[in-house]
């Protein structure tokens, strides 16, 4: 077969975020899939189809890919961040699992990109520097009573950790009952960044002690950032630097 698939990470917005593998993968794509502003992120060309899909049909995407692939198409499957993080990797391999045999001997190559959690950390300083985990407030595809036990697990285990997904319009209280577990778990002042839309010209970033962090301040925008039991904040002219230490 001549066709394969690439699963490709945009970054998470400047265009000199995207590496040079995965802009050598879009140039010799003919045929971009993906989530309507990602693939708009992708500049149009002769010879490129672009499908944009909405953002609850994952699998849908997945196979039409594969399906592409198997015709013999250059297909980009492309993800803000990375990929393989809450993204399109792990979709398209479901599908390869559940599909036809002949989809397993397709070319495929996952292509990774800077992610939001690790663009917002090296904005606000070193905030991941030690052991961390990175959790998504999404209950679309799991249950909340899930998502909340690993909330607590990683309190306990004393981990830094990156929250993506964490408020939408479909589901506000769902960061509403995130904060109130953090605050009776960490009994704390521990650092909170809201890192919005990180690296575009919307961006903001803003660092809250715990006990004063308010659902309002993110949104699907927003990844958020909770510093471990160990994590500083540096005060300085301007926005503070905010660091795990190696030794946490």
């Amino acid at each position: 077969m001549t066709g394969r698939v690439v699963v490709a990470g945009l970054g998470p917005g400047a265009e000199a975020l995207v590496t040079p593998e995965v802009r050598a993968a879009l140039a010799e794509a003919t045929d971009v899939i993906g989530y309507i502003p990602y693939v708009a992120r992708v500049a149009d060309r002769p010879g490129l189809v672009k499908h944009a899909s909405d953002n609850r049909v994952e699998l849908d995407r997945a196979r039409h890919a594969l399906e592409l692939a198997e015709q013999g198409r250059r297909v980009v499957v492309v993800s803000s961040g990375d990929p393989g993080v809450f993204a399109m990797a792990s979709a398209l391999f479901e599908a390869v699992e559940a599909g036809p045999r002949a989809w397993r001997d397709l070319r495929i190559e996952v292509l990774p990109g800077i992610t939001a959690m690790l663009a917002a950390a090296a904005r606000a300083g070193a905030p991941l520097g030690h052991d961390f985990c990175a959790i998504n407030l999404s209950d679309n595809l799991k249950p909340w009573a899930l998502i909340e036990k690993r909330l607590r697990l990683a309190v306990e285990a004393d981990f830094a950790m990156a929250l993506y997904n964490p408020r939408s319009k479909a589901r506000p209280e769902g960061f509403v009952r995130a904060l109130d577990l953090l605050r009776e778990a960490c009994k704390d002042a521990r650092p909170v960044i809201f890192a919005r839309a990180v690296s575009t010209p919307e961006e903001s970033l803003r660092v809250v002690p715990l006990p004063e962090c308010r659902p309002e301040m993110a949104d699907m925008r927003t990844v958020v950032l909770v510093g471990s039991s160990q994590t500083r904040v540096i005060a300085r002219t301007g926005a503070p630097y905010v660091f795990t230490p190696r030794s946490a």
